[in-house]
């Protein structure tokens, strides 16, 4: 039977996933101890892993904490939790204490979670499964669509969650993010023992428990754009500047973008304004947070200038591991065709295997390792030293299992290549 002509490419589409509503109704957000204790109390009642998510107002405010927490396990139904108007979670621990929670994307959401006392016992990341199982995109509404053909409204994903109270579509925004995380981690660990992924994910889960956000010693140097403005009295302005904004920032309880961009900062730097006046003629200083503020900009900039030079920023600390990857071919060549091996054979293996490359070996473990490898050469010796060193940086045993060999193999190949031919034309002895 053939095509009949008149029908479009539009018709012949599949029509679209339905839209996810929610099953039980929107509930109450819980505000009060009394209203938290009977919910807890439903929750702990109920059976099976807690499906949770957090709320933050990222891009408003200083701090990262939770403003809204939803839940949802099977003879609970969905809940909402508001932390700031409760304050005391102690009854909400209590019913998820022994539970594994569900959630998408963990290390966003735990570090808020766990300062109102909320600690999860083991955990699914149904994002960190999605990478595993090879998805090419590993965002929640994504995964809802594919796994579970349904489609998820995400038109408030960006706004500030500290507003209260809180709109009725901002709140069936957030409810439905918990509404299929059951479903979805149930259709995803068959999908992981198919695919003979479940250890990995298991290990990959529990190696979630123990995280932490990382600390930087000087975050003033990841100012956007500060790598333009010359001289280390030019950077002690970025740094003057930047500690000013975040000390306001941090009082205020306010995104410290909100009170001057980073542009603004790399401008003052630049120009050094004297005057209220002429800093608020300096490009990004616009704005309530510029004027309101403008005499306490000044004061950082004329402190940055008065430092005496003992005092001016230095060149960035170098961080602890091994050099940028572009300058090894100069400072080790060896080195540098170990890792161009190495990086090779991990990739195809990544490839055979249908995971992301970074998943497969943290890129940082990959190039520790590569750098300074261990002295033997002996194949055996050596895959048993290599496999040492990446257990020590953290790695987990399905990575060691998967890449020790590839790495071992770099590292011997390495040594047994000839030095490069300089070419022809090179004058260089």
């Amino acid at each position: 039977m053939t095509d009949d002509p008149a029908t479009t490419d539009e018709e012949q589409q599949e029509p679209p996933a339905p839209l996810l509503e929610l099953r039980d109704g929107l509930p109450d957000v819980v505000e009060t101890p009394s209203a938290l204790q009977a919910v807890a109390d439903r929750l702990g009642a109920a059976t099976g892993p807690v499906a949770i998510d957090a709320e933050r107002a990222s891009g408003y405010r200083y701090t990262n904490r939770a403003y809204l927490i939803q839940l949802r396990r099977e003879g609970a139904g969905t809940l909402l939790v508001d932390p700031v108007a409760v304050g005391d979670l102690a009854p909400l621990a209590e019913a998820l204490d022994g539970t594994e929670w569900i959630l998408h994307a963990a290390t966003q959401d735990l570090p808020c979670l766990a300062d109102v006392g909320l600690h999860p016992a083991s955990l699914f990341d149904t994002e960190l499964a999605g990478r595993l199982l090879g998805f090419p995109r590993v965002g929640l509404a994504t995964l809802v669509e594919e796994v579970l053909g349904f489609r998820l409204r995400k038109e408030h994903s960006a706004v500030d969650w500290s507003t209260r109270p809180l709109p009725t579509p901002w709140l069936e925004y957030a409810a439905l993010d918990v509404e299929v995380l059951i479903e979805l981690r149930a259709a995803m660990v068959d999908q992981l023992a198919a695919a003979d992924k479940q250890q990995w994910a298991a290990e990959e889960f529990e190696n979630l428990l123990g995280f932490e956000p990382a600390v930087r010693a000087e975050p003033w140097r990841r100012t956007s754009g500060a790598h333009r403005v010359r001289g280390r009295r030019g950077q002690a302005v970025v740094r003057s500047l930047w500690e000013t904004r975040d000390r306001i920032a941090r009082e205020r309880d306010v995104a410290p973008g909100r009170l001057i961009p980073d542009s603004a900062i790399v401008a003052a730097a630049q120009a050094q304004p004297t005057s209220p006046q002429t800093l608020l003629g300096t490009s990004g200083f616009h704005g309530r947070g510029a004027r309101r503020y403008a005499k306490q900009w000044v004061a950082a900039i004329d402190e940055a200038r008065r430092l005496p030079e003992k005092a001016l920023p230095g060149r960035a600390p170098r961080p602890d591991g091994p050099p940028q990857p572009r300058s090894w071919a100069d400072k080790d060549p060896v080195a540098a065709r170990r890792l161009t091996l190495a990086r090779e054979a991990v990739t195809q293996l990544a490839e055979r295997r249908r995971l992301p490359v970074e998943n497969l070996l943290t890129p940082d473990h990959l190039r520790r390792v590569l750098w300074a490898p261990p002295g033997s050469r002996d194949p055996r010796v050596l895959a048993d030293r290599v496999a040492d060193q990446l257990r020590g940086y953290g790695a987990r045993p399905w990575q060691i299992e998967l890449t020790t060999e590839a790495l071992a193999g770099a590292i011997i190949d390495a040594d047994a290549q000839p030095e490069p031919v300089p070419d022809a034309g090179d004058a260089t002895p």
